[in-house]
């Protein structure tokens, strides 16, 4: 098999590769812009819309689709024993992904309605693929998933309405709510695998005491009470509505994350990223409550959950399963560690800049700059892996948890 054959084999392996290159690519012409910008320079971008929502909307709907992409097409075939998708749908899916980057990036030069189909046309394909899937075996909790997934297409929609001049405000709302999407999802996924995977690995060392706790109910309130902010800004609710529930959704996401024994994995980076990245998530969610109650401001909250919570997790996500699924140990190799590390300082340094107007321009560069670095260190560390065929896994091999 060729390695551009493996590449499209797996979903995992072209859209994994996919969201490191672009997190890359698409942060260092952010950066670029930033810094031509500081110097009292022009650099003029081929989008329609302004340089600040091109770098909100790709990397909501351009790095976090492609994150979304490899996980689905990667699980949902272990959910429900399906044969994984072919290796002409991974081709055709991942070029409908790349089709709407070029389509918002060069947004200047063609027509907005071309560009709405282009960018919007990925998630409908790959929903469903996954709902053809499900179906076999439909489980509620796997379900909502979907539901899920319609609401992130919807908030890249009302952004895509307002560019095509057929609405006059709905863009600001389709950002955010795509943003707390993503938010919500991790909240549901990294809820179930945050537990479960450092359970698995606690039984395996041999512990039998103390493991996590993960009460439905908790999880059920946290969960319902994240999905509100989406749907809320995507109906125009007042913030003030909006809050009580935001500060539910992260306080019981601080106390789920409180259960899970996150200090017995202080030795493991592939887990205590998990435990770290989820709880900055659900700090997102609370310090959003703050900031639409006037007590912290919406730039740190959205970045603690955009960076923090949202590239904490997919950054966790995709290496353990890449490493896992290509037949490899689950011990995150050296530069993949440090880049776990990086990925919440980026988030704090952010926040700072964004609660201290002196600091602004300095921190969301070098925040910038820790993104930078934990991507390059995360894909040049994966890339043979991503290309590679599976590794045999012998005995003594760490087995996925």
């Amino acid at each position: 098999m060729t390695a551009l054959k493996r590449l499209f084999g797996d979903g995992f392996r072209v859209f994994f590769l996919a969201a490191g290159l672009f997190a890359l690519l698409s942060m260092g012409i952010w950066e670029g812009y930033l810094i031509t910008q500081s110097l009292g320079g022009i650099l003029n971008l081929p989008t329609a819309a302004p340089p600040h929502l091109w770098h909100a909307h790709e990397m909501i709907f351009g790095y976090g689709a492609a994150a979304l992409g490899g996980f689905f097409l990667t699980a949902v075939p272990n959910w429900t024993g399906a044969k994984s998708a072919p290796h002409l749908f991974i081709a055709a899916v991942a070029g409908l992904w790349l089709a709407g980057r070029l389509a918002v990036w060069f947004s200047g030069h063609l027509p907005p309605g071309l560009v709405a189909v282009l960018d919007l046309a990925f998630v409908p394909v790959l929903a469903a693929n996954l709902l053809t899937q499900l179906l076999k075996r439909p489980k509620p909790q796997q379900m909502i998933l979907l539901a899920i997934l319609s609401v992130y297409w919807i908030a890249n929609l009302m952004v895509h309405l307002e560019w095509m001049g057929l609405t006059s405000d709905t863009a600001w709302a389709g950002l955010r709510a795509g943003l707390l999407t993503l938010g919500t999802m991790i909240m549901v996924l990294g809820g179930r695998v945050t537990p479960g995977f450092t359970r698995n690995a606690m039984v395996q060392s041999g512990r039998e005491y103390g493991l996590p706790v993960n009460p439905m109910p908790l999880a059920g309130l946290a969960i319902a009470a994240a999905l509100t902010q989406p749907l809320g800004y995507l109906l125009g609710a007042p913030e003030s509505w909006l809050a009580p529930f935001a500060l539910i959704a992260g306080t019981a996401g601080l106390i789920r994350v409180a259960l899970w024994r996150g200090l017995w994995t202080r030795d493991k980076p592939i887990l205590w990223t998990l435990h770290l990245s989820y709880a900055m998530n659900a700090l997102g969610f609370l310090t959003l409550g703050l900031a639409d109650l006037g007590l912290a401001t919406e730039i740190a909250a959205l970045h603690l959950l955009g960076i923090g919570g949202v590239g904490g997790m997919t950054l966790a996500i995709m290496s353990r399963a890449t490493l896992g699924h290509t037949g490899r140990a689950l011990v995150a190799p050296r530069p993949v560690a440090l880049a776990y590390a990086l990925i919440p300082l980026a988030a704090l340094t952010r926040c700072l800049g964004a609660e201290i107007p002196a600091l602004a321009t300095p921190a969301v560069l070098v925040a910038g700059a820790l993104w930078l670095a934990a991507f390059a260190l995360f894909t040049a560390a994966l890339w043979p892996v991503f290309w590679g065929p599976r590794a045999s896994r012998s005995p003594a091999r760490a087995a996925p948890s």
